[in-house]
């Protein structure tokens, strides 16, 4: 049974660093860092450096320097795009050291969940930071990324207190991006389409035109060509 438990464990702490480096990378290892060091987590050895005051030191000051810069309207947007070079891979990274001392693959597989979850939480939070942004007002960007900063440290409680649990909250958390992302990036495309009228990039056509199939009723005005002319 305790095997069980330290494999469920393992699994979430695996999807746990993934998943939350996608949305602040910096504040999972100032978390694992701490963690380690003050001995309440015994890391495995692939990520023990983590528990370096120099990593510590580092990563605390990159938390702060996103603090600001994930906060202010634009500047946010730029840093997730810089940030999509960096999230995922380091996610990926820390996975695959999460589960330790095991075989290549379990290595590259546990790499592999890391970077997908990291590229999941990533890409769902650029994408809505980019809606978020056409509002005028600022409030709705502090809230959204005070929100994401809670979320990133409830995540991590849960789980390295609650390993079943968080396992399950990630299957959920898979299931909803499934299902939410597609919806972003076609409001994301209805967003850009606007600001390219606005800006006389894009032929200011009806929305109509630019679906991707004719309705029903419309299907008689548009004739074959190769039927010729009666």
């Amino acid at each position: 049974m305790d095997a069980y438990q330290e494999l469920i464990a393992t699994l979430a702490l695996v999807m746990g660093v993934g998943w939350a480096s996608g949305i602040n990378l910096y504040a999972v290892v100032a978390v694992l860092g701490f963690a380690g060091g003050s001995g309440h987590l015994e890391l495995p050895a692939e990520l023990q450096v983590l528990e370096s005051p120099l990593v510590i030191g580092a990563a605390c000051f990159m938390y702060v320097v996103e603090f600001f810069a994930d906060k202010t309207p634009g500047v946010d947007t730029g840093w997730d795009t810089l940030h999509t070079f960096i999230r995922i891979p380091a996610g990926a990274l820390l996975a695959a050291g999460a589960v330790g001392d095991v075989t290549p693959a379990l290595q590259i597989g546990a790499g592999l969940l890391g970077g997908s979850l990291a590229a999941g939480s990533h890409f769902t939070k650029a994408s809505s930071r980019v809606l978020i942004n056409t509002s005028p007002e600022p409030f709705s960007n502090w809230g959204a990324s005070v929100g994401e900063d809670l979320l990133v440290f409830s995540g991590l409680w849960v789980m390295l207190n609650q390993p079943w649990l968080f396992v399950g909250l990630m299957i959920a958390f898979v299931v909803l991006v499934i299902w939410l992302l597609p919806k972003i990036w076609r409001l994301l495309r209805a967003v850009l389409r606007r600001v390219g009228r606005w800006l006389g990039l894009v032929k200011d056509v009806p929305d109509s035109l630019l679906l991707d199939h004719h309705p029903a009723g419309d299907l008689s005005q548009h004739k074959d060509p190769l039927s010729g002319a009666n």
